[in-house]
């Protein structure tokens, strides 16, 4: 039976390549895609995701709105990296045939996740702020879900948006710290340790077969594969948040192990920083799965043989 699925997106580049990668992969019962601030608009987020379910000819998976901003900060969109757009460029001319389902997505998760108790894995790749509303609101969720992975943070590296802080925790950290202390048995963290192994270069995208996909995939990661060369020397695109969905379809191509890890929300140089007590110093149980390696040659396999079905 197919793994009942939500996505939880800030659809920009990487995002809707890794809902590209659910659908494809054909693994999952995909109960909703929820949006949320971050890379874009709320708006933004729920325009790119039909979009993205257009070019798929899905018709069936509802979207649904979330938060429209951190739960105590202002927005901090990426317009940089993905466009103004968030797509890179890619769509911009073509309006959405789906539109967004009635609900608000804390909502909906908190119903997916009692109406199917144990079955539903929760993959978020944006802010965790809608995932945060739906603990506050239902605090039981956390013993009825079956898993939350989550694409964000870094615990052994720099960050991508300052110094210490990965863009997701960064925008809203209070969300990640609510999300990390709520008591969920099964939780894991996708961060920049991993993401930026798993680097899709023009190689990857010449082996597509699916020409409407590689010519969308090429065309919206074109600008994201010259920022990056221009700041690592490496023309490419990290798959952030399509690893995060990857693990989710087979979790052997990632080494995981369990610490306890908080999140800064206080400090003026630190805010967005997973801090993972990898010692033992604080002396508490193991709140996380921390993914410290990645086999970047069996997810790219994966990724091209689903994309290519």
């Amino acid at each position: 039976m197919p793994e009942k699925l939500i996505l939880d997106v800030d659809t920009g580049i990487d995002d809707a390549i890794g809902i590209l990668l659910a659908v494809k992969s054909k693994k999952f019962d995909l109960l909703g895609i929820t949006t949320v601030n971050g890379n874009v608009s709320l708006d933004a987020a729920t325009v790119n995701t039909c979009k993205i379910l257009d070019l798929l000819e899905e018709t069936e998976i509802p979207v649904i709105k979330g938060a429209e901003t951190p739960l105590f900060r202002e927005p901090f969109f990426e317009h940089r990296i993905h466009g103004e757009d968030g797509l890179g460029g890619a769509l911009k001319d073509i309006p959405a045939r789906n539109v967004a389902s009635d609900g608000f997505a804390p909502d909906f998760i908190i119903n997916s996740i009692l109406s199917f108790s144990g079955e539903v894995t929760l993959v978020c790749t944006g802010p965790l702020t809608n995932l945060a509303l739906a603990v506050k609101k239902c605090p039981q969720i956390t013993k009825h879900v079956k898993k939350v992975i989550f694409m964000g943070g870094v615990v052994k590296g720099v960050g991508n948006i300052t110094p210490t802080a990965e863009f997701n925790a960064y925008v809203d950290p209070e969300a990640a710290k609510i999300v990390l202390q709520a008591g969920f048995p099964a939780i894991v963290q996708v961060g920049l340790d991993v993401t930026r192994k798993a680097l899709l270069t023009k190689e990857h995208i010449s082996k597509l077969k699916n020409e409407k996909l590689a010519s969308y995939i090429e065309e919206s990661t074109r600008d994201y594969q010259e920022k990056y060369y221009s700041r690592y020397g490496v023309h490419a695109c990290a798959m952030h948040d399509p690893l995060a969905v990857g693990i989710a379809i087979n979790n052997t191509i990632a080494v995981t192990e369990k610490h306890y890890v908080d999140v800064e929300t206080k400090s003026e140089l630190c805010d967005g920083q997973l801090v993972c007590d990898f010692q033992n110093r604080l002396n508490k149980q193991p709140n996380l799965e921390v993914c410290l390696e990645v086999d970047a040659e069996a997810f790219f396999a994966m990724f091209i043989k689903i994309l290519n079905s």
